[in-house]
């Protein structure tokens, strides 16, 4: 029985993010922006840190941004 649901939730799903692909949204950037919103403020800011600091390393990031923070 939960199974069922499981999977009729997920074809439900999967539903609303292809209407929102036919509608010119990039399902990709949609669904990063509810992992997102499912972290604390403090989470998502201490990841966003770490992942410029791994740019910076990596040459990925300008020095002017980096400076600017």
């Amino acid at each position: 029985r939960l199974e069922e649901e499981k999977a009729a939730l997920a074809g439900d799903i999967r539903d609303v993010f292809n209407e929102a692909k036919s509608m010119g949204f990039d399902v990709k950037v949609l669904r990063q922006i509810i992992r997102l919103r499912k972290k604390s403020k403090t989470d998502r800011d201490e990841e966003e840190a770490i992942l410029e600091t791994y740019m910076h390393a990596l040459g990925m990031l300008d020095q002017t941004m980096m400076a600017a923070e």
